[in-house]
């Protein structure tokens, strides 16, 4: 296998780790985002970190995305104590978001043998409805100049 398919790999089963930590029964998007914050030593890991987006960083923006999304409809987590997600043993599938998300990544890419880890970060920052972006704009993450920055990084980006 080459680099590019250990890290889509890699990148998959963390995103799966993530679903599976919050008794999800599909890996999203955003599972695939804090896989992609976990996984040192890349430039779509470097670009979110400095954008101050570790993997903590956007955990919290994503809980605090899931909050908000409830206030939407009129129910504060506030008045309730939720239970631990249950974790169910079995692998999680790929979502309709994360196969999105990819697709886009690869597409972004003139080529396998060009596809590189930003290409991925790109796929998945380049939607402007769902979980991702409401997270980000919550955070205060400028989304676009994010995929600005992951676009610099191409070029200088090998394996």
């Amino acid at each position: 296998m080459s680099a590019i398919d250990h890290y889509i790999q890699a990148i998959i089963l963390q995103g799966g780790a993530e679903a599976l930590e919050d008794g999800s029964a599909t890996t999203e998007a955003h599972h695939l985002l804090l896989a992609m914050a976990a996984h040192e030593g890349t430039a779509a890991h470097r670009v979110l970190v400095a954008a101050g987006l570790g993997r903590q960083a956007i955990r919290e923006a994503l809980d605090r995305e899931f909050e908000h999304s409830l206030n939407a409809v009129g129910v504060s987590l506030a008045s309730y104590d939720l239970p631990k997600p249950s974790r169910d043993p079995k692998p999680p599938k790929i979502s309709a978001s994360a196969r999105l998300a990819l697709e886009r990544g690869f597409a972004a890419a003139t080529g396998k043998k060009d596809l590189r880890p930003a290409h991925l970060l790109l796929g998945v920052l380049d939607t402007e409805i769902g979980t991702v972006p409401r997270a980000l704009a919550l955070a205060g993450a400028d989304r676009v100049g994010l995929m600005a920055r992951a676009r610099e990084t191409l070029p200088h980006e090998s394996w």
